[in-house]
């Protein structure tokens, strides 16, 4: 899965980590590959918790490149 990621130096001098594709998937980190990191980890339990929720069968799932 390849999803877009915004990182955004702050004030402080942390690294902010977004997922505009999933609501509230964000992550921070001290460094550039800090928040990398941490990021992949957010977007995980992200899914994870979704999948939870609301089970999916895969064999329902549609692939679309735009």
């Amino acid at each position: 899965m390849k999803l877009r990621v915004i990182i955004e130096q702050d004030e402080s001098g942390y690294y902010v980590a977004e997922v505009p594709a999933l609501p509230g998937c964000l992550s921070q980190g001290k460094t550039y590959e800090e928040a990398i990191a941490n990021i992949k980890e957010a977007i995980e339990g992200w899914l994870e918790v979704m999948e939870s929720k609301q089970p999916f069968d895969r064999n329902h799932l549609v692939e679309i490149a735009v």
